[in-house]
């Protein structure tokens, strides 16, 4: 498989815009700003300096209008940003898709889709067994959003998955955007929850609460999720994890501090500071989920999963 090298486009920064090139899967990946609190990633080798790469652009979301299924694709991007509202029945959780996947699923280290269509189906290590992106995207539905599965034939599935295949742009299958879905945190730090809360409350409740419990508009709808209680993401979610989450807060919050590189794409937390504020959060009170009695059937439980 090769995989694309991300860069961004000096006047396409705040659009969250993109030009990826395709590169030898073990020579290229992301370029990181000096000033980014992120380890530098490698660049093309020498070994790669021959290959025939191609570029990706990562679309503005106009060029759907030009798109034959456009409506669909619409849908798609609408049900991921607005998924509580269009989709009660389905969502539990005071939470939508887009409360995890930054900028419409377009961001590096944010949990982005733009790789999502092509690398499903694949092996998952929780489910121990091969999953397709339908059953992904309905694991997150019930995890995450703590709710109910969609059908998987439903206009809603078919939508969301319009939009994460218009954002791979028509990537053949054997190539791979050469972006990260998480950076990485040091997993043999030792939390300090005690710690944690006091970071939480300096760096985190402007947002989403003193007591973790998100912040609504005049009209209801989600500004930013709840971090714990019953309207949160449930157990079984890979955000109740310590180091999982972790990875998230580190390389995307706080938000609206960042001054330097991609809006609000982390850089104010060490390593340490989103262990401890990631261990206060993720082990406050939170729904159960009935299904976790069967995950990791091989035994290979992470040490962060709280069951």
């Amino acid at each position: 498989m090769t995989h694309l090298l991300f860069t961004w486009p000096r006047a396409a920064v705040y659009a969250v815009l993109g030009v990826i090139s395709i590169g030898a899967f073990s020579g290229c990946s992301n370029p990181a700003p000096a000033e980014r609190n992120a380890p530098e990633f490698n660049t093309v080798t020498a070994d790669d300096a021959n290959e025939d790469i191609g570029t990706y652009i990562l679309p503005q979301d106009t060029a759907i209008l030009y798109e034959p299924n456009a409506e669909e694709i619409f849908y798609g991007k609408r049900l991921l940003n607005e998924t509580k509202r269009l989709l009660p029945e389905h969502v539990g959780a005071q939470m939508n898709c887009n409360s995890c996947h930054i900028s419409q699923g377009k961001v590096p280290l944010g949990d982005p889709y733009i790789n999502s269509y092509n690398t499903y189906p694949r092996v998952m290590p929780r489910a121990g067994k091969e999953v397709d992106l339908e059953a992904r995207i309905n694991g997150c539905f019930q995890r995450s959003m703590n709710g109910k599965p969609l059908d998987r034939e439903s206009p809603e599935m078919q939508a969301m998955m319009a939009y994460m295949k218009w954002l791979s742009q028509n990537t053949p299958k054997e190539h791979k955007v050469d972006i990260k879905n998480a950076g990485a945190v040091d997993t043999s730090l030792t939390p300090d929850p005690i710690r944690g809360e006091q970071i939480y409350q300096a760096q985190c409740a402007t947002c989403h609460g003193d007591n973790g419990e998100g912040l609504k508009d005049s009209r209801g709808d989600i500004v930013f999720p709840p971090l714990w209680g019953d309207e949160s993401f449930n157990i079984g979610a890979g955000m109740a994890r310590t180091y999982k989450a972790a990875a998230f807060i580190k390389y995307n919050m706080p938000m609206g501090i960042q001054t330097k590189g991609l809006w609000g794409h982390g850089n104010v937390l060490s390593d340490q500071d989103a262990v401890d504020v990631a261990h206060f959060f993720t082990h406050q009170p939170r729904p159960d989920f009935a299904g976790k009695v069967n995950d990791w059937p091989s035994g290979k439980k992470p040490k962060d999963a709280r069951y």
